[in-house]
């Protein structure tokens, strides 16, 4: 995992703690740590006014003031984290957006092109809006990883994969094989798995384990009957029983309107808390 570009998405509230983790995990494994901080700029009041149903832009008399105030703010809190950066002594750099949310995933996409991973902090979960934007910016409009829950600098003794022959899971399986390589175990967990040449095959999940175990990984292979429950539930059960550090799956594997509009496996995963993720799409 060394020589790698770790993008860190962060804002105001995240824990000087956690910045100085990452950047000691980035120093002990040789990685570039670029850490992205992100703050709510407040978007520009519309009222309605004379009587006329179409709103009319008007700039409240204090809003230079809160600009400048939202700014001072945030680069306040840019040079505590190059501070934290500078004594941790690694390899790293501080990116500021302050930014209304509907533009968060495109300063979040513009860094993750050039990462090879990205880690949200759990402090952006206070700010949903942020949070699904960001998520978006990586998962949409980059081709790496993202990581959620957990910490930059933690490791992953036993990896639980969500395997299903789709192209999201085989770019998930891709982007998390550092951490399968450094694993002890991986389990290569297929739910509900379709048998046919055209779907999961007659040995689901034996390909990518086959191709694991060329890198070196120690692999099971293990096929789950969902029994109807939700599959997020399902994956999340029996990673908890096998004792995962890591749950690794393809996010969005069907169309994203549909999933937006019925929730989805990747909505419930990404909304847990509890377990650690990587998620690619």
């Amino acid at each position: 995992m060394q020589r790698r570009t770790i993008l860190f998405v962060l804002n105001t509230d995240t824990p000087d703690a956690q910045i100085s983790q990452a950047a000691e995990a980035a120093a002990r494994d040789e990685s570039h740590l670029v850490c992205l901080l992100l703050g709510q700029a407040s978007a520009l009041p519309v009222y309605a006014y004379g009587g006329s149903p179409y709103g009319g832009m008007t700039i409240p008399d204090n809003w230079n003031e809160t600009i400048v105030a939202a700014q001072n703010v945030q680069k306040a809190r840019v040079d505590a984290i190059e501070a934290l950066l500078a004594k941790s002594r690694t390899s790293g750099d501080i990116q500021s957006a302050l930014c209304v949310a509907t533009d968060v995933k495109h300063h979040v996409s513009r860094l993750a092109r050039v990462s090879d991973e990205a880690f949200l902090d759990a402090s952006l979960r206070d700010t949903p809006d942020v949070m699904r934007e960001a998520v978006a910016g990586v998962l949409f409009h980059s081709p790496i990883g993202l990581r959620l829950n957990g910490s930059v600098a933690q490791k992953a003794a036993r990896v639980f994969v969500a395997w299903n022959s789709s192209e999201a899971a085989a770019t998930a399986v891709h982007a998390a094989l550092p951490y399968l390589k450094e694993a002890d175990e991986v389990v290569i967990g297929c739910f509900d798995p379709v048998m046919t040449p055209v779907q999961d095959g007659q040995d689901p999940g034996v390909d990518v384990a086959k191709w694991l175990s060329h890198h070196g990984c120690n692999v099971t292979v293990s096929q789950y009957p969902s029994g109807g429950r939700e599959l997020g539930a399902s994956i999340q059960e029996r990673a908890a029983e096998t004792g995962a550090d890591l749950i690794v799956m393809g996010a969005y594997g069907h169309a994203r309107m549909i999933q937006t509009v019925l929730g989805g496996t990747t909505r419930t995963m990404i909304e847990q808390a509890d377990v650690p993720l990587l998620l690619a799409h």
